[in-house]
């Protein structure tokens, strides 16, 4: 039987038969009703290959996975849960029908993980390369709502993993492509050694449970942020929100085992990693000081990195000798 391609099936055929299987149905637009209370919350993001991946070393599964779960990471720091997913993908002449099915394959993966009722899909043609646009809805319940307090300073700034892994991830990745443009070979041992963090890079893990295992426990966050572009850029964002100061321990941010020994290699300081680098996809709670003690009991996956202060504090990392220096976004920075 000849290989499926978009030439010979059309675009309606090809979504027939991507979702065929799926366990989810074919929606024209998903939506969902929301419960009487609750607050409809949304997150989008855009992934381009050549600027958010590169199609040389990036499992095609792994990059639907990974745009979907970090789309659906955006609600649940935003205490919502998610409902509807929506996925348009522009594909590019030099994949077929067989590439995008296997791409979808991890849409769908992450759909049935981060509990979406609905899902969607359409397909529009690309003259730029692959180019992965998604949008989430969720709902914030009215009970969480209705609980969450207003942030204050001494309220505990909480991680959900490892930072800095998927930078350092993706530069032994960019090294190692350099290294097989160059001799046609690729150093497989230094893959197998950094397996953990280039697949922090590349398939990211976000708690899909954490949101109802707090609200079972009627811990209600003040605040939630997605750590995306670095540990300072997340930091800054809720500083803003809130109008309070913070600060974060550099002694206190939790590293993947190997961060410091890949560190050394490249000449990067793994705390830079964490607080500048990207892609980390970590959930960044403000929890109420008065339920610290619950917390650090019940949520022990969580790392406690440092806690809101006065607003005259502003942003700042405290070095283990006790120095506060100033958190800086790179890159983009947002007007004060």
């Amino acid at each position: 039987m000849a290989e499926e391609s978009f030439s010979t099936l059309g675009k309606i055929a090809a979504l027939d038969l991507l979702f065929d299987g799926s366990g989810f149905d074919r929606a024209e637009d998903p939506a969902f009703t929301p419960e009487k209370g609750a607050t409809v919350r949304t997150c989008a993001r855009t992934f381009l290959e050549g600027t958010d991946f590169d199609l040389v070393y990036f499992p095609l599964k792994h990059l639907g996975y990974k745009c979907a779960a970090a789309t659906a990471a955006g609600l649940l720091a935003a205490l919502a849960h998610p409902r509807s997913l929506s996925v348009r993908l522009g594909v590019s002449a030099k994949l077929d029908f067989p590439q995008v099915r296997e791409l979808w394959s991890g849409v769908v993966a992450a759909a049935k993980e981060f509990g979406f009722a609905s899902l969607g899909l359409d397909l529009v043609p690309s003259q730029n390369g692959l180019v992965v646009s998604v949008n989430a809805i969720g709902e914030e319940s009215a009970l969480t709502c209705g609980r969450v307090m207003k942030p204050r300073s001494k309220d505990l700034l909480c991680v959900s993993g490892s930072l800095g892994a998927a930078f350092l991830g993706f530069q032994v990745l960019e090294r190692e492509k350099r290294q097989f443009e160059k001799t046609g070979k690729h150093n497989g041992e230094a893959l197998e050694k950094y397996r953990m963090l280039v697949g922090s890079y590349l398939k990211p893990e976000v708690p899909a449970g954490a949101l109802s295992a707090l609200e079972e426990a009627q811990v209600y966050p003040s605040a939630g942020i997605l750590v995306s572009h670095g540990l300072s850029d997340a930091v800054r964002r809720i500083v803003r929100a809130t109008g309070l100061g913070a600060k974060v321990y550099a002694d206190k941010i939790p590293f993947e085992g190997n961060s410091f020994s890949l560190g050394k290699e490249l000449d990067i300081d793994p705390v830079s990693a964490a607080m500048n680098g990207g892609d980390d996809f970590r959930l960044l709670y403000v929890i109420p000081i008065l339920q610290a003690e619950k917390f650090r009991r019940d949520f022990q996956s969580f790392d406690i990195i440092g806690h809101l202060a006065q607003g005259d504090v502003g942003a700042v990392l405290v070095t283990p000798e006790g120095v506060e220096l100033p958190l800086r976004a790179q890159g983009w920075e947002d007007p004060e």
